[in-house]
């Protein structure tokens, strides 16, 4: 991911933003006292981009990848919108308990940037519904270009988005989020709808660490720096999903964008040993083959 990427990272402050005020009331009136369901992946599963995580003969990437995280955030279907046979055929190659988090087609999102897009939504649904109780939160990263001055087509797409489709939405132009009256009319308008506030750790964009979660199911996209910050980043990470959880969490998805590095350990898996060991979990812990 090149977006928000930063020359010198040194001079970024990686701390985590306190919770917006909202983030505790919308846990805790919308949540649930039950375990939450903790997704964890990357964004990818080809070969080209999870090097050192493939064990040599590895026939299937998807299914070994699916064996060692409980999700992916799937790129590919931002790129094209899927016939239903490959969809099923993604499907029942995954466990059970394994979830897919697809991104919404560029020709709704960025091409249209949601201007009348009822029958391209209509079609990329009929698609991505194929993954059935894989189905995981579906999310639309919007255009750079896309102002708040849009924002009755963004209203419009929220109203008339399904309720039984989990969705969470990521804006990027500035303009969101140094305005507060901007700002909160976003919020609301998800916070009505019960649609989420994509989260984006990436060093250049720290705006969009707004730490606001709309409802209780947030949808974090991590992007990787080096090892001298990731991993004092993630630790900080598993202290607030540990807050979270205690307040009402249901569902979290966790995605870890990073350009592997042939000896490194791999975030997730980081990530995944520590929640293990914070929440009293048993999710498989990823292995990194060497």
């Amino acid at each position: 991911m090149k977006f928000g990427k930063v020359d010198d990272p040194s001079l970024i402050n990686f701390d985590l933003p306190k919770d917006h005020p909202s983030t505790k009331d919308n846990l805790e009136k919308y949540g649930t006292t039950s375990p939450a369901n903790i997704y964890i992946g990357s964004a990818k599963w080809n070969r080209k981009d999870l090097k050192n995580f493939y064990p040599r003969g590895t026939k299937d990437e998807l299914v070994y990848y699916s064996q060692q995280f409980n999700a992916i955030e799937m790129n590919s279907t931002f790129y094209r919108i899927f016939p239903e046979e490959q969809i099923i055929k993604w499907r029942d190659k995954t466990p059970d308990n394994f979830k897919f988090f697809p991104k919404i087609y560029q020709g709704i999102s960025h091409w249209k940037q949601l201007k009348d897009v009822r029958d391209s939504v209509d079609q990329y649904l009929e698609s991505i519904i194929h993954f059935e109780n894989k189905l995981g939160t579906v999310f639309l990263q919007l255009n750079e270009r896309f102002r708040p001055t849009a924002f009755e087509k963004l209203e419009k797409f929220v109203v008339e988005w399904p309720t039984d489709v989990d969705l969470s939405i990521e804006v990027r132009h500035e303009d969101w989020y140094n305005n507060s009256a901007t700002s909160a009319q976003l919020f609301e308008l998800l916070e009505n709808n019960g649609i989420g506030n994509t989260l984006v750790d990436t060093p250049g964009r720290r705006d969009l660490l707004h730490m606001h979660l709309t409802n209780p199911r947030p949808f974090i996209r991590f992007v990787s720096t080096s090892p001298k910050y990731d991993i004092a980043r993630i630790d900080q990470w598993v202290n607030r999903i540990s807050e979270w959880n205690n307040q009402g969490l249901e569902q979290i998805g966790f995605f870890v964008h990073q350009a592997m590095e042939e000896d490194s350990k791999l975030l997730a898996s980081y990530l995944v040993s520590q929640l293990n060991d914070r929440l009293g979990l048993k999710l498989h812990v990823p292995i990194t083959i060497r």
